[in-house]
């Protein structure tokens, strides 16, 4: 590799089938402990990156999450939560994983060596410049992954990524690179870890400022969740009393009326 590939870095630690359950989770806390702080330098790229999405997202784009392994599930978790969490319809946040649906549960071998696969896959999705792609890759060197980003800078498509080590292909593709160096992992090599914890924060940041800028969050409340259970129902119930100063009958005939805390507010103020 022309570039120091930290995430494959020998772990700090050894001998640990030696160490106790303890000793054990001390240790992993301790790693973990580091990545909020790393997160925490990339927080420039971050918000350069993150800029682009609810303009995107504004004029009618979408957000592609790509990638394989930890770094496509983790993607598609992401991906996932938004529409139940802030109520925008299922397809304006994508995640493409190497391998298809099955690589969600079962890992597909070889699927991330395919340079051509992921441009075909967002193709599949009709992809085009309103769009934005993000790939997901800890080592940056995912060939699913860099693929697909060079066919969408040639296509004039926005592109960004999250990985773990500077100076990667992955980086030096994105025209939004996010490197968040970690370092090496607990165990050798198992980017899972705290790659995947810092990858996890990223996301987080993303598509949450970009839910906040699209007006999905009103206060510190989402208004807009899809009320699929009864937890939710019940949290529904208590923003409208809290937000209408009504009592909890009144709150929950509203929101069986109207399914949404944002409309049943609405209409009882107007």
């Amino acid at each position: 590799m022309a570039f120091k590939k930290t995430t494959e870095a020998d772990s700090h630690y050894n001998h640990l089938e030696k160490m106790s359950v303890s000793e054990l989770l001390h240790n992993i806390n301790k790693e973990d402990k580091t990545v909020p702080l790393a997160v925490e330098k990339a927080l420039p790229e971050i918000t350069m990156l993150t800029e682009i999405v609810p303009e995107k997202l504004k004029n009618g784009g979408r957000l592609f999450y790509i990638g394989a392994g930890t770094s496509g599930r983790l993607g598609i978790v992401d991906a996932s939560e938004c529409p139940p969490t802030f109520g925008v319809p299922h397809g304006m946040v994508i995640g493409l994983i190497a391998g298809g649906d099955k690589a969600i549960r079962d890992a597909v071998e070889f699927a991330e060596d395919s340079e051509n696969q992921g441009w075909d896959d967002l193709k599949s999705h009709d992809i085009s410049e309103k769009d934005v792609v993000i790939g997901i890759a800890a080592s940056g060197t995912t060939p699913y992954v860099i693929g697909a980003l060079q066919k969408c800078n040639e296509n004039n498509i926005a592109t960004g990524c999250i990985t773990c080590n500077e100076g990667s292909p992955l980086a030096n593709t994105a025209k939004f690179p996010v490197v968040v160096t970690v370092g090496p992992e607990f165990v050798t090599g198992s980017s899972r870890m705290k790659a995947g914890t810092a990858q996890k924060l990223v996301l987080n940041m993303i598509s949450t400022a970009a839910m906040v800028q699209l007006g999905r969050v009103k206060g510190n409340k989402m208004v807009d969740m899809q009320l699929s259970n009864n937890k939710l129902v019940d949290r529904g119930t208590r923003m409208i009393m809290s937000e209408l100063n009504i009592s909890s009958e009144e709150a929950s005939k509203l929101l069986q009326q109207h399914g949404n805390v944002r409309k049943a507010v609405n209409s009882y103020k107007n």
